[in-house]
């Protein structure tokens, strides 16, 4: 599972935001066990790419910051047709991690319509590494790690999902 950092616009609120969100998140992961993924809302989505096939996906969402800390961390494997959504619907710039997650993964960033801007493809398992593009986002999809490859998901392909216009 993913905890994630969203850096804050404002240089004032930058440092402090971050290091609160880091307390927490160490916080969480040594205070308490992890959430089973059964009580994370589910449901269902699908990705359009370019050549107009359909793929569908079975996500669980992260609607609760305890959950966005939590993600897909401690999770061993992973079915191809799974992911989990993370949303930030104050297009903020944001940035994802490995910490914990023992399955790579690919993370595609999206914007409020659904468009996928970026996929960090077959993300390291375990690495604190930072991951994003320099560009606010509005959501964050993970899915299994090599997904994109399989199903032809390229960036400019389109997810189907009731949280995007």
């Amino acid at each position: 599972m993913m905890e994630f950092w969203r850096e804050k616009l404002r240089a004032v609120r930058a440092a402090s935001a971050a290091g609160l969100m880091l307390a927490a998140g160490m916080a969480m992961a040594q205070s308490s066990a992890p959430e089973p993924l059964s009580a994370f809302p589910q449901s269902l989505l699908a990705v359009k790419t370019s050549t107009g096939k359909v793929v569908n996906f079975k996500i669980w969402q992260a609607d609760t910051p305890r959950r966005e800390e939590q993600g897909l961390m401690f999770i061993r494997e992973m079915d191809v047709h799974s992911g989990m959504l993370f949303m930030f619907p104050g297009n903020d710039r944001v940035t994802m991690w490995m910490k914990n997650t023992y399955i790579s993964l690919d993370l595609l960033f999206l914007n409020a319509r659904g468009e996928i801007d970026y996929i960090a493809a077959k993300a390291t398992p375990l690495s604190e590494k930072y991951i994003g593009p320099p560009t606010p986002e509005f959501a964050v999809l993970e899915l299994s790690g090599g997904a994109c490859d399989q199903f032809g998901i390229k960036v400019g392909d389109r997810v189907m999902h009731k949280n995007f216009k």
